[in-house]
């Protein structure tokens, strides 16, 4: 046995926006949000959850049947935009799930950081014997920074929420985290972000009234013109890479883990490493929830049954930044 991911969890608020309430609030045809954008509803938290509580709803079920005492770690991997700013969601969870005797923490890099959040974890355990299991769980309540009215931010419509976790130990019978890649080009650090909130521009009367406290993306041509020649290639390579040091190649793939992205670009992805579409899962019913979404993915996989002793899956994702991130994990859970 090997250091590997135990048990997953998976939480969803249970409101819900359609491609036609989105249709009404964007002015986009429905058909265009489903078919282009790849969206059939997302989830929508009200204002009784937030980025904590889908965490550690999420994080229940993925210690399901463990001891929350043998947690040595809590890692938050999820939206930076939790329910307070310059605040670590990190001890609540801890406190909430009663893994007290775990410090907690977190890591953040917005889209990107679930395959980087699976290698943090290995490479804990790998490096101290006395870790044996660590939760990473994140939460996600984005649909509450999307402006609609901006078409600037359009390529975000999809943001949604949830929460996820992955219990890694050190010895886990279900699966083996293998070798991870990850590729940082920062020359599109100034790209997407929220313009207010922060020193920069502090929050202010005048920053409300101006709709600063929403996502945003500086200029939307420009960063077309930059990011479209490089996304899939970057996709292609952290995703080879960390097959390669894993001692695979893509035709291994059995099930790849990606972020959601517009159908397009999926479909690019998928060419690219000559996967059918039946070998990755599309979270056309759930939509894009930060860092969330390999994991996600993963949850999926094991209630579906699609992974076999043997199988390699892929998680893989991209946050603005940009940060491109793959890791390779090896299925050795029950036969289905």
């Amino acid at each position: 046995m090997g250091i590997g991911i135990h048990g997953t969890g998976a939480f969803f608020p249970p409101g819900i926006e359609t491609a036609a309430d989105l249709a009404v609030k964007t002015g986009i045809p429905e058909q265009v949000i489903i078919e282009k954008f790849g969206l059939v509803q997302k989830h929508v938290a009200d204002e009784s959850l937030h980025a904590s509580d889908l965490a550690i709803a999420a994080g229940r079920q993925a210690i399901e049947g463990i001891d929350p005492l043998t947690i040595d770690a809590v890692i938050y991997f999820g939206s930076p935009h939790k329910d307070y700013y310059v605040w670590s969601s990190a001890p609540k969870i801890q406190h909430e799930l009663g893994a007290i005797n775990a410090y907690a923490f977190e890591i953040m890099n917005v889209s990107s950081c679930f395959p980087i959040a699976l290698k943090v974890a290995k490479d804990m355990i790998a490096s101290d014997q006395s870790i044996q299991n660590i939760l990473l769980v994140g939460g996600c309540k984005e649909s509450q920074i999307v402006d609609y009215e901006n078409p600037r931010s359009r390529f975000m419509f999809n943001f949604a929420d949830g929460g996820t976790a992955a219990l890694v130990t050190r010895d886990s019978s279900q699966s083996e985290i293998l070798e991870s890649a990850i590729l940082t080009d920062g020359s599109f650090h100034d790209d997407v972000r929220t313009p207010a909130g922060g020193s920069k521009h502090f929050a202010s009367r005048e920053t409300v009234e101006k709709n600063l406290h929403y996502i945003d993306v500086k200029d939307p041509q420009s960063m077309k013109e930059r990011l479209d020649p490089v996304s899939i290639s970057n996709f292609d390579h952290v995703i080879r890479k960390a097959l390669h040091k894993s001692g695979y190649t893509p035709q291994d793939i059995k099930l790849l883990l990606p972020l959601h992205t517009k159908r397009s670009m999926f479909k690019e992805l998928l060419q690219s490493l000559e996967l059918p579409e039946e070998k990755a899962i599309y979270l056309n019913h759930h939509g894009h929830m930060s860092a969330l979404d390999p994991c996600i993915g993963l949850h999926f996989a094991q209630e579906r049954g699609l992974l076999n002793p043997g199988d390699i899956a892929v998680a893989v994702s991209a946050g603005t930044g940009y940060t491109w991130a793959a890791t390779v994990v090896k299925w050795k859970g029950e036969k289905r």
